[in-house]
């Protein structure tokens, strides 16, 4: 699972918005910049920062050379071993406690079934994504007006 909270600094009535992909094995460096330009159509090339931590395919020279190319998308790191940083995290805790927990499906296609429902409770609560952020004790700032 790969999943990105979007939080709009500028204009938080906006809302959190969650842009969410389930696929079959694990994510290397091309199934996340996959995962990114489909970040990059749903948020509708707006300016993201997206914040990661240290995983070795957030960082390679693959990665970092595709967002160098990039005018829609910077990244920031998370401090090593910051998991209460991550406003992602406790949504994935979220799902663990709740759809997921105890779950002993039968296929694969069970456990995504039971997540996407969890995705689905969390984004129809537009307080839930916030509380993720306000947990983690980080803030957003909106941007500076230029000049």
């Amino acid at each position: 699972m790969a999943g990105a909270l979007g939080y709009h600094a500028a204009n938080p009535q906006r809302g959190a918005r969650l842009c969410f992909r389930l696929k079959p094995g694990s994510y290397d460096t091309a199934a996340l910049i996959e995962v990114l330009e489909q970040m990059k159509v749903f948020y509708r090339r707006e300016r993201v920062v997206l914040v990661w931590d240290g995983l070795s395919a957030h960082w390679s020279r693959a990665m970092r050379a595709w967002v160098a190319e990039q005018d829609w998308l910077a990244l920031e790191r998370l401090p090593a071993y910051a998991l209460e940083l991550n406003p992602v995290g406790l949504l994935w805790s979220s799902l663990k406690k709740r759809e997921l927990a105890n779950l002993a499906g039968d296929h694969l296609a069970d456990v995504a079934d039971a997540a996407e429902q969890g995705i689905h409770r969390i984004n129809t609560n537009p307080q839930l994504p916030w509380s993720f952020l306000a947990h983690t004790g980080l803030t957003l700032h909106p941007p500076t007006p230029p000049n």
